[in-house]
């Protein structure tokens, strides 16, 4: 890939990027962990790789806009207009659109290339360890969400089979779950280096938060008066 092609993409990417977990920083370190994993793989596409990792994530602001949207499948298929329209072939194009919209962890496609399993991989990456946390709570109160919900008792829940969307029901439902996930060898030893951090901060917040409700409700009883 020539530099100003590069540039070229870089900059379309950074036009499209408007959330901060989802931000150009994480793009490049989504990037930069692809090539590490890379190295360890034969017969890897460098150009198809680098360009889906520079342009996974375009497609948040669709999604943002509208929720039923998918933004692994919106950004694919601008990614895919983008490179035609910059003189890419269709070949490379449609290889590229294929990594994107297979990126994404709730997606019932999985990823078939090798290009878009190491995509998939460095992606999620950058969902474990405490990484992968800070950014879980910027994405969650950026649409709204808490931290956590209550039990009918008026206890913290844990996130635990909770319906309601939470940084806890986030944590339990998918975070705690990644490490097993992934499709390469190198990725895996990168994920699993950064797990007790990311269940250590998890289960010392439950105890933080869990710890106002214990006896609070209790003790405010006791100066209320009919």
């Amino acid at each position: 890939m020539k530099k100003e092609q590069l540039i070229g993409i870089e900059n379309y990417m950074r036009s499209c990027m408007a959330d901060s977990a989802h931000d150009k920083e994480h793009i490049y370190r989504v990037l930069y962990t692809a090539l590490d994993i890379a190295q360890y793989e034969n017969n890897v596409n460098i150009d198809v790789l680098v360009t889906a990792c520079l342009l996974h994530d375009i497609g948040r602001q669709e999604q943002f806009d509208n929720p039923e949207l998918c933004h692994a499948k919106v950004g694919g298929e601008k990614a895919y207009h983008f490179l035609i329209r910059n003189k890419f072939d269709e070949k490379f194009a449609s290889k590229v659109k294929d990594c994107i919209k297979t990126h994404r962890y709730r997606a019932d496609e999985p990823p078939c290339s090798l290009e878009a399993k190491i995509l998939f991989d460095a992606d999620k990456i950058d969902v474990t360890g405490v990484i992968g946390i800070a950014r879980t709570i910027l994405y969650e109160g950026h649409i709204g969400e808490p931290l956590y919900s209550l039990l009918p008792d008026g206890q913290v829940s844990d996130g635990t089979n909770d319906s309601t969307p939470s940084f806890f029901q986030e944590y339990k439902y998918k975070l705690e779950n990644l490490y097993d996930k992934f499709y390469t060898k190198r990725a895996t030893c990168i994920a699993k280096a950064r797990q007790a951090s990311a269940a250590s901060f998890y289960k010392n917040i439950v105890e933080e938060v869990s710890f106002s409700y214990s006896d609070g409700q209790k003790l405010l009883d006791n100066y209320i008066h009919s």
